[in-house]
């Protein structure tokens, strides 16, 4: 893990915590954990056909995962990662790796601290199948 500027321990606590509601959330899909972490006007963007990025508002993507089979349904194996955090004052981004079949994503998690909590502002992730 990397930490940028002199942040206490319970920042990065906190953003660890943040990433474990994450990876949980993404394991059994649950929409309603996951609206828990996320600022209500945050985006998730991603690589679109050709050139393109597809921006989505949270709500549309909490809708999204609703309709979703979670792994934990699928019967997989969890593989969580949290591969860095770096904190700025106010701001971190995390970087993590699942799981999430038949896919491997990769997620970058820009967060403010808001209201006395951690929150995801923006999430840009990519996803590789798995071989």
């Amino acid at each position: 893990m990397t930490m940028q500027d002199d942040h206490s321990t319970a920042s990065i606590d906190g953003l660890v915590a943040l990433a474990k509601t994450y990876f949980d959330a993404a394991y059994t899909m649950d929409a309603d954990s996951f609206a828990t972490i996320f600022d209500s006007a945050a985006l998730v963007t991603r690589r679109g056909d050709g050139d393109s990025a597809v921006v989505t508002p949270i709500t549309a993507w909490l809708d999204l995962v609703r309709t979703l089979t979670s792994p934990q349904e699928a019967g997989s194996v969890r593989a969580d990662q949290i591969l860095s955090i770096a904190v700025t004052r106010d701001m971190a981004l995390l970087k993590l790796r699942l799981r999430i079949p038949p896919r491997e994503v990769t997620d970058l998690l820009s967060c403010f601290y808001l209201n006395g909590r951690w929150q995801i502002v923006q999430k840009v992730f990519a996803a590789e199948t798995l071989a």
